[in-house]
């Protein structure tokens, strides 16, 4: 195989996987025990939520670093904060848990734009988007067993937590140390110099309408899909016959299944395509409503919607991460591509700080409710008429 399945990129794949497999239960334990001792909506919502917030602010600074001195010596760093993180949530309670999740932010934000940035570097146009594809579907698939066994740490005993997350911490290191990206990892400094003012490249996500329109996008759909992750746990309680555990193992699995089936079918080519990318939000509205009306429709309207949003999370990161790969000035690229990776972060953040509050005076499927409206909303935006591709 050669490409974006080649033995080298799936390494980068592999290690993804060993990477993320921690937070795919941490969206289950973390709720649960916050809600065990007694935490408010807003409460969980805020340590959830401190991660993605912290990743976004540091989004920008990973790609100015990376661009700088390379992707792979700094993975290394990032790993072992990383192993720090997963070891501290384990010696502490919900406090611990706010920092913990802190430091996860900050590994996540460089460790994402180290292995995005050495893929896109490193593959041939026509392969771009393939290769991102792949990246989010193998951090995707630790979200099929992860909630399975979230619960069953939850129900056996929080002492199997401690020793899932520091045999994670370990594999995970031990195996990114020997990690390599080909040629992207002695790419050179010089554009980083050239790519202006890292500042300066904050007012691009008004100035440039390419990244304005796909952040507000991602901004969007991202606080849709950080209120169903983070809680759909507490919500699943309240659906007759629901389950935590099968609606996240469902949406993942969509997910994982639907990047590998259509990665060949995203487009590649800088062009803005508009009716696909509208597709992709009135799928994802639609999933927002299903899950909605679950409380009273049933069960099946719970799982229904949690394939629907699978689907839209699989087609839209990917789609736009792609288009902007093409449209955004070489220079200072990577920088902008953390802000707009940034936008994603902050909005599964706010889907946890505002949307927790929101959850608290109403409830959890009036939550959903706003979300599918916010979706609908997002129609609009990517609606344009004019062609939008490199000059």
């Amino acid at each position: 195989m050669s490409g974006a399945m080649s033995w080298p990129f799936i390494r980068l794949y592999l290690l993804v996987l060993l990477y993320f497999s921690a937070n795919s239960i941490l969206n289950i334990i973390i709720p649960l025990q916050g809600g065990a001792l007694g935490a408010t909506n807003t409460t969980i919502g805020l340590i959830m939520g401190a991660y993605l917030f912290t990743t976004m602010f540091f989004r920008p600074w990973a790609g100015h670093f990376i661009q700088k001195h390379g992707p792979i010596k700094v993975l290394r760093v990032i790993l072992i904060i990383n192993g720090f993180a997963l070891i501290l949530y384990t010696l502490t309670g919900l406090g611990g848990f706010l920092i913990a999740r802190m430091l996860q932010g900050v590994s996540t934000a460089f460790f994402s734009m180290a292995l995005q940035i050495g893929i896109i570097d490193a593959l041939p146009e026509k392969d771009r988007s393939q290769g991102i594809s792949l990246y989010s579907l193998f951090s995707y698939i630790p979200g099929i067993i992860g909630p399975l066994l979230a619960l069953g740490i939850w129900q056996g005993g929080m002492e199997y937590f401690a020793v899932v997350m520091v045999t994670i911490a370990i594999i995970t290191g031990v195996f990114g140390y020997s990690t390599k990206m080909n040629n992207s990892e002695t790419r050179p400094t010089k554009m980083a110099e050239q790519g202006g003012s890292m500042f300066n490249s904050f007012s691009q996500l008004v100035k440039n309408p390419h990244l304005y329109k796909c952040s507000v996008l991602m901004l969007v759909a991202s606080i849709i899909f950080g209120a169903v992750t983070i809680f759909t746990p507490l919500y699943a309680e309240q659906v007759k016959n629901g389950n935590a555990g099968i609606f996240l193992m469902l949406m993942a699995g969509t997910v994982v299944f639907s990047r590998f089936s259509l990665r060949k079918k995203i487009p590649s080519d800088g062009k803005w395509h508009s009716s696909f990318i509208m597709g992709t939000i009135l799928v994802l509205a639609i999933g927002a409503q299903c899950v909605s009306f679950a409380i009273n429709g049933g069960v099946l309207f719970f799982y229904l919607g949690a394939v629907l949003i699978g689907i839209a999370q699989a087609i839209l990161y990917p789609t736009l991460t792609t288009f902007l790969s093409f449209v955004l000035p070489q220079a200072n690229r990577n920088i902008l591509l953390g802000l707009f990776i940034a936008m994603a972060d902050l909005g599964v953040s706010l889907g946890g700080l505002i949307m927790g509050p929101v959850s608290d005076l109403y409830s959890y499927s009036t939550t959903y409710m706003i979300c599918a409206i916010l979706g609908v909303v997002m129609l609009f935006v990517a609606y344009d008429r004019r062609k939008m591709f490199i000059g």
